[in-house]
């Protein structure tokens, strides 16, 4: 079941082909789409909104956001401290209701959420969404047979995918190791470097290195303190 907390950053209205390039949340949360729409391009895949949809975000999840023509509304509800909430899209069936809760009882809004929430499917549509998909699946994905196997050229691939995701598959890959890494660090207490072999790292000193740039912490000091005392937002 998801937790939810207050209202983090409340309402953002954005302009018409507004574009946000790619940042990092050090915090989990729910941006839910109460006018117009967009697309975002994030750490579990790309995903295109439209009123009434949600989208959930693990802490440290990375994405880029492009809006199309007309204003978009959205309304952001921080989710109790995870990595991973269990899904990554859903729906509600009064977005605009949940607002209005928010606007002066958060914890009430909250409720809301959570009661409507539905999962949504939002199937790839390309191969870019497939190669995505794939990566945050199984992080150990190698690119020249994925390529191969897609009939396309390496070189294709990493442009392609860069224009989409802003990002190399490369870079994505390891971004993708390193979150599913620190979903297990922070939720449970599987040993180290049982959780560097089970999701492809060379050994636990390399998983470290990539919680560090993921995060700003290695996995013992997330272990041994209490999660989330980040800044608000970094660069990714």
């Amino acid at each position: 079941m998801i937790q939810f907390a207050q209202v983090a950053d409340g309402m953002e209205t954005w302009n018409a082909h507004a574009c946000v390039g790619r940042h990092r949340h050090d915090q989990a949360y729910a941006a839910i789409v109460l006018s117009g729409g967009y697309e975002e391009c994030g750490s579990r895949g790309r995903f295109r909104v439209r009123p009434g949809d949600v989208l959930l975000h693990g802490a440290f999840d990375a994405h880029l956001n492009r809006f199309r023509p007309g204003e978009t509304r959205i309304l952001n509800l921080v989710l109790e401290p995870c990595a991973y909430p269990p899904i990554s899209a859903g729906r509600v069936d009064d977005a605009d209701g949940i607002a209005t809760l928010a606007s002066h009882d958060p914890a009430a809004a909250a409720i809301q959420l959570g009661e409507q929430l539905q999962r949504a499917a939002h199937p790839p549509a390309d191969w870019p969404d497939m190669l995505a998909s794939d990566l945050v699946r199984n992080p150990r994905t190698r690119l020249e047979t994925w390529a191969r196997a897609h009939d396309l050229a390496t070189e294709t691939v990493s442009r392609g995918f860069g224009k989409v995701f802003g990002m190399t598959p490369a870079a994505f890959r390891a971004q993708a190791r390193a979150q599913a890494a620190f979903a297990q660090i922070i939720g449970g207490s599987r040993p180290l470097a049982a959780i560097a072999a089970a999701t492809g790292f060379a050994d636990q000193a390399h998983m470290t290195r990539a919680t560090r740039t993921l995060t700003g912490r290695t996995p013992s000091e997330w272990r041994t303190s209490n999660p989330f005392k980040t800044q608000a937002r970094v660069a990714a």
